[in-house]
């Protein structure tokens, strides 16, 4: 279901089946997300399954070739493969930065959910500084978190809302407008101040991005008319659910990710030489 939140004109709301909503459920959607934005503005080449998919192939082409070069018969096969590892080195080279820093990325987040599963804000930035976005992405999670236990395998419910929320993404124009070359994306999430992960965040406790640019906003919201009911109910399961409110409200502030995804310079149109 779509909607938007009443008293939140800014927010488009994805209200979810379910009365909590899985820690790794997070994490897949800020990660797909991500992937969107990084697309539809033109950072990466194609979608970024499609990419890893592409970067995993050179890997293991890579290595095959390697040994099919001790093992080739005639010196002529041997230059054949020769001549196909160094194509599939420039291509692995061409990525893997990219590639690193997104795997560097989506390691510190399931780091950051671990520590604390009911995160609420997450902030995607695209430009060149955090303080001048070209776009900005804003994703909240209003409701219980069920925490995963450090597992962070893809489901079903995590599919279903990621294509809902980039569908509610390009209806409101998201990627309509892309920059001239590649940029940088930052990620910034909400969390306690207490929180130490200083090799993947840094604090940014008074961190605001110009109030000029308008952002794209989307909140996840479990279903409204059990929540009271249910934390109640889960006065005999503690363990089962931490409310997004588990914190001190107070204590609160922005983390931004060390790791910054730039993206790929653009390629010559096929017109050119």
């Amino acid at each position: 279901m779509e909607e938007k939140g009443e008293g939140e004109t800014d927010f488009t709301v994805i209200e979810t089946a379910s009365d909590t909503l899985d820690s790794s459920i997070k994490f897949h959607l800020v990660t797909d997300i991500l992937g969107f934005v990084l697309f539809m503005h033109q950072q990466i080449p194609s979608l970024l399954q499609d990419l890893t998919l592409e970067f995993d192939e050179l890997n293991t082409e890579f290595a095959e070739l390697e040994t099919a070069i001790v093992q080739a018969e005639t010196c002529s096969l041997r230059r054949n493969h020769a001549s196909r590892k160094r194509e599939v080195r420039m291509g692995i080279r061409r990525l893997e930065k990219l590639m690193n820093t997104i795997s560097s990325l989506r390691t510190a987040l399931q780091l950051m959910i671990t520590e604390f599963p009911a995160i609420q804000r997450v902030i995607l930035i695209l430009g060149s500084s955090p303080l001048r976005p070209l776009n900005v992405y804003e994703l909240n999670f209003s409701c219980k978190t069920a925490a995963s236990g450090g597992e962070f395998t893809r489901n079903r419910v995590a599919e279903t809302l990621s294509k809902k929320a980039i569908r509610v993404l390009v209806s409101k124009g998201a990627g309509s407008s892309s920059s001239a070359g590649p940029t940088k994306l930052f990620l910034f999430v909400e969390a306690p101040s207490s929180i130490n992960l200083h090799l993947h965040f840094l604090p940014k406790r008074d961190f605001r991005y110009s109030k000029k640019i308008v952002p794209f906003k989307v909140r996840f919201s479990c279903r409204t008319k059990n929540l009271e009911r249910e934390a109640c109910a889960d006065d005999t399961h503690p363990t089962k659910a931490i409310t997004s409110h588990s914190s001190n409200v107070d204590d609160v502030i922005w983390f931004q990710c060390r790791h910054i995804i730039k993206g790929l310079a653009s390629r010559a149109s096929p017109t050119e030489e």
